[in-house]
Formats: structure tokens, C-alpha cells, sequence
């Protein structure tokens, strides 16, 4: 019985958990609200979080989110695409300063692309600390900055404890890119908040058909096929209707066409939204539609279907994971097969061949919960909570299976530098146990 009890309370410890990431608020998008979420949860649920990321501007130093979510706006300038310059010796004090001061055991990184999550995630590993690291992102292998991001991925994950990935065919590009040993990897999706995202149909124009679109304007968001589809649909939908909400380097392409075309009364362009704003976009339209010509798990697509809309996709990467057939029409990513997906889901709104919308709200709030991928991100913690700390020799031998020999040096440079460090400013005794009241 007492041995019962010892066993229940390893399962039910109480972590303290670092998110290390270049992206978080204020900027915008699925890992910053991934990220956002989790933490909030964990703190419900009881753990203790912290986050690192850069700084936004002005928003330097410390800050106190929702539920006492302390940030940590560091004072380093983004280098490129939201990202700090990867120099992975210069913020070594700082960090390890952070991570000593928060009583850190468990380092979780977010983003392939983020720099600061491996500097993070490497620094505290060889602190003793345990790592890990969630891939919300696919990659290819033909181009250059392709090879350059896979190789430098997988030199930053030799030493990871274990991996999250969004969707399965994440998972399978993460074990081939980055060569993590498959049984370190687990599929844990994202998730929405169906209660903030709800259907209301008279929000609706019953006189049009109205197509909405809520994405970042970059190239792998398909914002070609994108313009190419208002063009092609348009002059012989007289009746269609567009609100395209998002901004990014591309958004001059649906300029050029909603102005050549003289489609200003069909197609809106509401520009950068803030994800509070996005419920209300939602409920205006019949149809949502993600012209992605890459990605690993769609919340985009997840908060349309919870807000009530048929939703037109192209097959690619991990999408065809995430909702049901009829909650979804998935099409090629090619102009004729997304005019086809978009007829057909006009015909099944003229017909009422769709589900109600407060039905669909029903279903997301079953399949996708915040607290229930908590839950699963818990049984990760728990379980590299009791591997072993490796001696450096270990790790080092570890990073050589990656082939870049120059790595070794730079990890020994890291070492060392942490070593002197711990030599200026002492490591305070803390009594880590009796802090977290294990």
C-alpha cells in the first residue's frame, strides 16, 4: 500500500517547466498560441512555468501574464524572421541565471526555426537538466536551406530527452530530417478552445456565399493558389464573396488582383488580425478555405469547423489527420482541384447537405482539449523525469554522431563557459525538494 502511494506521487509530482522559444506574444500564430495554452494548463493543473523568449520592441525584461505566467522578454535583438542570432555562447550567463533563479528541471523548447529554443534547450542539458522539444513544422530535404536547417536540427536534438510532434506525418519527417530515434518521438496534436470559438449564424449574409480565410500571406500558405482561385471564381460567382484576414510579404499579389480585376466588392481585405479578432471573422462566413502547400497540423482549419464552417483544404502534410471527412473537403494543391472543392461545398449549403453548426462545435470540443493534451505533455515529463544525467563525455560522444565535428568544440566552449560562471556567480544552495514541496 505505501509503496502504492510513493508511486502515485511520482506520477503526480509537481514539475517546474521552462518554454524556450524566439516566438510568443506579442506576435502571432500557432506556436505562440500553442505555447500560450499549455502553459496555462500546466499552471492549473498545478506546475510551476516560466518563459524565455526575446524581446518585442519596447517589451523588455519581466512580465506577469493570465494565472501568474511569468515571461521573460530577454534584451536581444532579432537577427532574422522573428529569430535571435544563433551565437550560442554570449546569453550563457543570462540564461543559466534564469534557469538557476526559476529552479528549472525540465527545459521545453518550441519551433525547429527558433534559435533561442536549441540555445535554451542545449545550455540547460548540460546543466543537468532534462529536454524537450516540440516540432510544429514540416521540411523538406531537396534545397540548401533545407540540408543546412535539417543538419543544424539534428545536431541541436542529439541530446534531447524525448520529442513531441503535432500530427504523424510530423513525426515521420522529424525521425528522417533530424535522425531522433523513433521511440524519443510522440504524436500529441494541438488543440482549440471550442468555448471561445462558437458558431452564430446570424452573422451570416443569407443573400451571398461568403469564403474566409484567415492566414499568415507567405509563399508555403499558398497565397498564389490563393489569388489565383479569387480570379478564376469570381466573374462567374457573381454571388461569392471573400474576407481574407492576415498580412504577411505576399499580401501585395491579392492587392494586384482585387484591384486589376476590379473585385473590390467581392473580396475584403482586412489585414493583420489579433487572435481575439478571429471568432468574429469566422462566424461571417459559409466556407473556409487553406490553400497550405505545406503544413504539419492546421489550427486555422480546426477553429473554422468549430466555428460552423465547411472547410475546403489541400491534402498536404498532416492535415488529412486532423478533422473527419465530413467536416472537410480535401483537394490537391492546384487551382482546378480547389475550384472543385469549393463548388462542391456550395452545392452541399444550397442543398443542406451540412451539419449544424452548434454540432460541429460539439464535436472539436470532444476531440481537441487543451487540458487533455496537458495531460499527455505530463506523462512526457514523468517519464524523462527519470532518466540518468549523462556525464559529458557521454553527451559529446552523442553530438559526434551527427558528423560535425566542429560541434564539439562548441559544446566544449559552452562547458567551459558555464564552469566559469559558476565561479563568478555562485549557484545559490538552493533545497530544490523542499521548494517545490515534493
Amino acid at each position: 500500500m505505501g509503496a502504492q502511494k510513493k508511486d502515485n506521487r511520482k506520477k503526480n509530482r509537481r514539475h517546474v517547466i521552462c518554454m524556450a522559444s524566439d516566438f510568443f506574444y506579442p506576435n502571432t500564430g500557432g506556436v505562440e498560441e500553442h505555447i500560450y495554452n499549455l502553459s496555462q494548463c500546466l499552471i492549473k493543473r498545478g506546475h510551476k512555468v516560466v518563459i524565455i523568449t526575446h524581446s518585442y520592441g519596447q517589451r523588455k525584461g519581466i512580465r506577469y501574464l493570465t494565472s501568474g505566467l511569468k515571461v521573460y522578454y530577454l534584451p536581444i535583438r532579432v537577427f532574422y524572421a522573428q529569430c535571435v542570432l544563433p551565437t550560442m555562447i554570449c546569453n550563457i550567463s543570462l540564461i543559466r541565471y534564469i534557469l538557476i533563479r526559476e529552479c528549472v528541471e525540465i527545459v521545453h523548447g518550441h519551433s525547429a526555426f527558433s534559435v533561442l529554443c536549441h540555445e535554451v534547450s542545449i545550455i540547460g542539458k548540460l546543466m543537468g537538466l532534462k529536454t524537450v522539444f516540440t516540432d510544429h513544422s514540416l521540411f523538406g530535404f531537396a534545397d540548401t536551406s533545407a540540408v543546412l536547417t535539417n543538419k543544424y536540427l539534428q545536431m541541436c536534438l542529439c541530446e534531447c530527452d524525448h520529442c513531441i510532434c503535432v500530427s504523424h506525418t510530423g513525426k515521420e519527417n522529424t525521425v528522417l530530417r533530424a535522425k531522433v530515434k523513433a521511440h524519443k518521438v510522440s504524436v500529441i496534436p494541438n488543440a482549440v478552445d471550442a468555448y471561445n470559438f462558437t458558431p452564430d449564424p446570424s452573422k451570416r449574409d443569407p443573400n451571398v456565399i461568403t469564403i474566409v480565410i484567415v492566414s499568415r500571406l507567405v509563399y508555403r500558405k499558398g497565397v498564389d493558389l490563393m489569388a489565383a482561385v479569387i480570379a478564376d471564381m469570381c466573374p462567374r460567382y457573381p454571388q461569392l464573396r471573400f474576407i481574407i484576414g492576415g498580412d504577411g510579404p505576399k499580401m501585395w499579389l491579392l492587392q494586384e488582383v482585387r484591384e486589376q480585376k476590379g473585385f473590390q466588392h467581392c473580396v475584403t481585405l482586412l489585414g493583420s488580425l489579433k487572435h481575439s479578432e478571429v471568432r468574429n471573422v469566422l462566424v461571417k462566413g459559409d466556407i473556409f478555405l487553406n490553400t497550405s502547400l505545406t503544413e504539419a497540423y492546421c489550427m486555422a482549419i480546426v477553429e473554422a469547423a468549430s466555428c460552423g464552417l465547411k472547410v475546403v483544404s489541400t491534402r498536404v502534410g498532416g492535415i488529412p489527420e486532423v478533422l473527419p471527412e465530413k467536416m472537410i473537403y480535401l483537394t490537391e494543391p492546384n487551382v482546378t482541384c480547389l475550384v472543385q472543392g469549393i463548388e462542391k461545398a456550395m452545392k452541399d449549403i444550397e442543398h443542406g447537405n451540412i451539419l449544424c453548426p452548434y454540432v460541429c462545435n460539439s464535436m472539436i470540443r470532444k476531440m481537441y482539449s487543451w487540458m487533455d493534451i496537458t495531460r499527455r505533455t505530463e506523462i512526457v515529463y514523468n517519464k524523462i523525469s527519470m532518466n540518468k544525467d549523462k556525464p559529458l563525455g557521454l553527451q559529446l560522444r552523442n553530438y559526434l554522431t551527427c558528423g560535425v565535428w566542429p560541434f564539439l568544440l562548441v559544446i566544449s566552449l559552452m562547458y567551459l563557459l558555464l564552469k566559469l560562471t559558476e565561479k563568478i556567480y555562485k549557484r545559490k544552495h538552493i533545497d530544490i525538494a523542499k521548494d517545490l514541496k515534493l
